[in-house]
């Protein structure tokens, strides 16, 4: 048995009139470089650009369970099981009662019912399809108590039928 040392190899290469590099080197000195060999400016806009994919895949899948905001309705306005004025959530399925908004008590599934944006100075913050105003406009009632037997209003003017003095 022979044993063929790197030397023995470069000869036979020179001999061959193949050129070699100590260490098995192609000619630019990077190895034995396939297709897929890049320089350096090359591999490192390919690494940035795959940290780049890799975040924004990263990001769709954080979105994703997360799941999106619910749009808001553009007309929330509903009419409630009892044929009463009521208030559309945002899944669009769930009509909760007038009165039912900014009671304290979140009854939507994602408790828009609640949002400060809709709280925060009630009634001015309030959509006008959820107000009625009483005989005194200072006082006003959910939409939902007017017509229902119950003196909200404390003047009845909440149960007097429209059209009749005193009523707005």
């Amino acid at each position: 048995m022979n044993k063929v040392s790197p030397q023995g190899d470069a000869e036979n290469n020179a001999a061959a009139g193949r050129k070699t590099h100590p260490g098995g080197e192609g000619k630019d000195g990077g190895g034995d470089c396939g297709p897929l060999c890049c320089s350096r400016p090359g591999a490192r806009l390919s690494l940035f650009l795959l940290l780049l994919l890799l975040m924004l895949t990263a990001l769709l899948a954080v979105a994703t369970v997360l799941g999106r905001p619910p749009q808001v309705p553009e007309n929330q306005s509903c009419v409630t099981l009892t044929n009463r004025t009521g208030f559309l959530c945002h899944d669009r399925r769930h009509c909760i009662p007038a009165h039912g908004v900014c009671d304290g008590i979140r009854t939507c599934p994602h408790g828009e019912d609640e949002d400060e944006s809709l709280c925060r100075d009630v009634p001015r913050t309030l959509p006008s399809f959820l107000l009625a105003y009483c005989g005194d406009p200072a006082f006003w009632i959910y939409s939902d108590q007017k017509c229902d037997s119950t003196n909200n209003c404390g003047d009845c003017s909440d149960e007097l039928s429209p059209g009749k003095p005193g009523t707005r």
